[in-house]
């Protein structure tokens, strides 16, 4: 592997533009869009301009991943992160900006991706590693372990033309790992496929960055986000955050939910709301079962009574709603609540809940005139770690116990 201290990846002020409709079936349309663009100036002070029926796909994008190192691209869908991808790969060129990436470099940003559908498994093995830089002599020697880590050893042998997704995501994925890579440009494969595979690429790719390896991952799995990244970018056009995962998660799960809700309401505005544990620190991840408290500092501008204050969970991939319940100001003693008064309120419970990224909701109901206050989405998000589950969101506290019966 590469190491030094120069980034494997390093990408400057980098814009891609695209035009609507640039098909011409006749040379009537065709020359005049060539001696528009031939008389058009396509820089205005150092900036790529717009004709009327172009479009920025993505712009402003500046980052770097170090050897060793993996990034999350989050967003929204129709956000840039697949033409991100093919900008990183080399298959889109950058309209403006530039792109430097280091050593040897494996991408699968697509599920069968340089797979011909008429040859086998085995066929595609080594034509799709012709294509990633691998020698016959190094497919040869890494043959055996890429059908094993593929679990379609039955299979190999067939046209990948009768695989399913999840076949050609499992091969697709091992040929790319065992490329050796020095930078490691990856998308949704993990989307496809069972938990245990999943886990399995995920534990690969950490294995990779031991190694020195830089990944560039996007994905629309926050758990896995969570576990491989260490920072992420939200994008959506171009990059709305950079930084810490936690605050990527929250940050594009805000972008991604309804755009009119937020922390000023009607009369009330929430001036804060976090995740904390019994000793007031702030969480993002946590095991199941952990006792956790939602707290949420709220000002009040006018004078109110008869609230419903609300909390809904939801998983983040899927948007399943895990939990929705209310109290009212009855239940908590609250009277009326001047103007001017800031109160927190604590939603105090344990998280019996598995594996995943989970997103907090709060509302605030006005039970006098029928009607949301407030909605704060995401109030705080939350990721829950653990390994023994494949699926579901409640975690039951199992535990298996054996006792041998006597024989007869």
């Amino acid at each position: 592997m590469t190491t030094s201290s120069t980034p494997a990846v390093l990408v400057e002020n980098v814009a891609k533009r695209f035009q609507r409709g640039e098909r011409h079936d006749s040379l009537r349309d065709l020359i005049p869009a060539l001696l528009r663009r031939a008389g058009r100036r396509g820089e205005t002070n150092g900036v790529a301009t717009l004709d009327r029926d172009e479009f920025w796909a993505v712009r402003d994008l500046n980052f770097q991943v170090d050897f060793g190192r993996a990034l999350g691209i989050i967003g929204p869908n129709g956000a840039g992160k697949s033409t991100t991808l093919k900008l990183l790969t080399g298959i889109l060129r950058p309209t403006q900006g530039e792109i430097r990436m280091r050593g040897r470099v494996a991408s699968l940003i697509e599920v069968s991706a340089g797979f011909h559908p008429d040859l086998t498994g085995r066929e595609n093995v080594y034509l799709q590693g012709a294509v990633m830089g691998m020698s016959r002599r190094e497919v040869d020697s890494q043959l055996d372990s890429i059908v094993a880590f593929s679990e379609v050893e039955d299979f190999i042998d067939t046209p990948v033309k009768r695989y399913s997704s999840g076949m050609n995501a499992r091969l697709g994925f091992s040929i790319a790992v065992h490329v050796n890579p020095d930078v490691l440009v990856i998308d949704e494969v993990l989307s496809v496929g069972d938990m245990s595979f999943q886990k399995k690429c995920v534990e690969r790719m950490l294995a990779f960055k031991r190694e020195g390896v830089a990944i560039v991952f996007v994905s629309h799995n926050m758990q896995a986000i969570g576990e491989l990244c260490d920072e992420a970018i939200v994008i959506k056009g171009n990059p709305r955050f950079q930084g810490a995962v936690g605050e990527a998660v929250t940050s594009y799960l805000r972008l991604s939910g309804d755009d009119s809700a937020g922390v000023q309401g009607d009369g009330i505005t929430v001036t804060g709301s976090q995740l904390v544990d019994p000793s007031g620190q702030i969480v993002e991840a946590a095991a199941p079962r952990q006792a956790l408290s939602l707290q949420a500092d709220m000002h009040f501008s006018v004078p109110l009574s008869d609230l419903t204050f609300c909390l809904v969970v939801r998983r983040a991939t899927d948007y399943l709603t895990v939990y929705d319940g209310n109290i009212t100001s009855q239940e908590l003693g609250l009277g009326v609540i001047e103007a001017g008064s800031t109160v927190r309120i604590r939603f105090d419970h344990t998280a019996h809940l598995t594996r995943g990224q989970y997103l907090y909701t709060l509302g605030v109901y006005d039970q006098r005139e029928g009607r949301h206050r407030i909605w704060v989405v995401p109030a705080a998000g939350l990721r829950i770690d653990e390994y023994r589950t494949y699926g579901g969101v409640a975690d039951l506290d199992v535990e298996t116990r054996v006792e041998t019966l006597a024989r007869v």
